[in-house]
């Protein structure tokens, strides 16, 4: 878990944006996010799936743009 410690003479608005910081490298929102509603195996392996096509449909576009 992200900690921050507040130096004298830094604002809220500071340590506010460097906590945020913290959190998003650690992935903290997006494991939140993900936790939310639960996924059938089916359903995130359809998910899978569909992220791996985009990704392949990326990469050739940009290979042969």
């Amino acid at each position: 878990m992200p900690g921050v410690r507040v130096r004298q003479g830094e604002t809220v608005e500071q340590v506010w944006r460097y906590f945020r910081k913290q959190t998003e490298a650690a992935g903290i929102l997006n494991e939140i996010k993900r936790r939310q509603a639960y996924d059938k195996p089916s359903v995130r392996l359809k998910k899978k799936r569909v992220a791996a096509q985009k990704r392949a449909q990326r990469q050739l576009h940009r290979k042969f743009g």
